[in-house]
């Protein structure tokens, strides 16, 4: 991260939905721009999986100058997720029970857990209104969440997931989650902090690596090139590279509990149905989809578009795969700025689209 995050400490008892009680929790988090008087000049960015709370760091394109963060109007808050490994409460904090880290012993939490936390914090920092809410991928699906449960949000942007977790993500994340777990320091999640399950985190990562590219984009980067020091091909070579950096940086406990707070998304869950649930957002809404995206194919956008009132699908073209929400800058923002004039000045949004 390009500077630490603030870390707040919620003295608030709550209960998850899998029947655990904190009596407190960290939440790190990281602000850029003025809070206005109203209190409602706020654009909230939701991070994804592996992310953290430095969103200037791996959203960069939303602060440039065409991007749509303006500084001077805006207040930016990016939360930590609840269960991740840079600040908020997660398996690498301390159980107050016990006095030991959490480690596996953590609770299992849902998507809807994660936005409760964000909720609190929101309550403490005394945020009234949200201007727009913004995420991609597991971020994607803590803002639809959001704005079932708040009505704070006024608009929201979706990159890149659907209504809920398919069959087929649930499949992806269930094998990396037994990849951590074949690694021979697992054991059974209270792995030695000073030796942990690297290997299996590595191997977790090198398969998630290969769902969020496309096959055209590995062919162009690396072809059949071999690396001949090595001894492998350089797909190879990058896959390995790719594990041991996320290795460095994450906790394997914190990659189990979010990736099965993932599984758990499905908005229509205790609410009829996803039909029933969708039709209850009712403020504007922009559905980004990436043509190449492996993980979450465009048909789940497309769904997640036609379902919401009040919601225009708009698509990347792009050969990176479901990490094109991280690339494609020019993309998102010109997708992003026509946005916010439909809702800003419908007027003049109509005329350019004629133009």
């Amino acid at each position: 991260m390009s500077h630490e995050p603030n870390k707040t400490t919620i003295n608030q008892s709550w209960t998850t939905e899998s029947g655990f009680d904190f009596g407190s929790i960290d939440l790190a988090w990281h602000s850029w721009g003025t809070l206005n008087d109203a209190r409602d000049n706020v654009i909230l960015i939701f991070h994804a999986l592996t992310g953290n709370s430095d969103a200037q760091d791996w959203f960069a394109g939303l602060f440039a100058e065409d991007g749509i963060i303006d500084l001077n109007q805006h207040f930016v808050i990016c939360i930590n997720n609840l269960g991740s490994c840079y600040g908020s409460s997660g398996p690498t904090s301390v159980d107050p029970e016990t006095g030991n880290t959490f480690q596996a012993s953590f609770p299992e939490i849902t998507i809807r857990d994660i936005v409760k936390s964000q909720q609190m914090l929101l309550d403490y920092l005394n945020i009234h209104s949200i201007e727009l809410a913004i995420g991609g991928s597991m971020g994607g699906m803590i803002g639809l969440e959001f704005a079932l449960m708040d009505s704070r949000i006024k608009s929201l942007a979706l990159i890149a997931m659907g209504a809920s977790h398919s069959p087929w993500a649930i499949g992806i994340s269930h094998a990396q989650r037994n990849a951590i777990k074949a690694d021979k320091n697992w054991n059974d999640g209270f792995y030695d902090v000073n030796n942990p399950p690297a290997l299996g985190l590595e191997s977790a990562r090198s398969l998630a690596m290969i769902t969020y590219r496309s096959a055209k984009n590995y062919e162009l980067k690396f072809g059949r090139d071999y690396n001949i020091p090595k001894n492998k091909f350089e797909v190879e070579s990058y896959l390995d590279y790719q594990g041991e950096k996320l290795s460095d940086r994450f906790d394997a406990n914190s990659y189990i509990t979010l990736t099965k707070a993932m599984d758990s998304h499905d908005i229509g869950r205790d609410r009829n149905s996803v039909a029933s649930a969708l039709s209850q957002i009712d403020i504007p809404v922009l559905v980004i989809g990436i043509n190449s995206d492996l993980l979450y194919p465009v048909h789940e956008q497309k769904q997640l578009a036609d379902s919401i009132q009040n919601a225009v699908y708009k698509e990347i073209d792009s050969i990176y795969g479901h990490d094109a929400f991280l690339i494609e800058f020019d993309q998102i923002n010109t997708h992003l700025n026509n946005f916010i004039t439909s809702i800003q000045q419908p007027d003049e949004y109509r005329i350019k689209q004629k133009d």
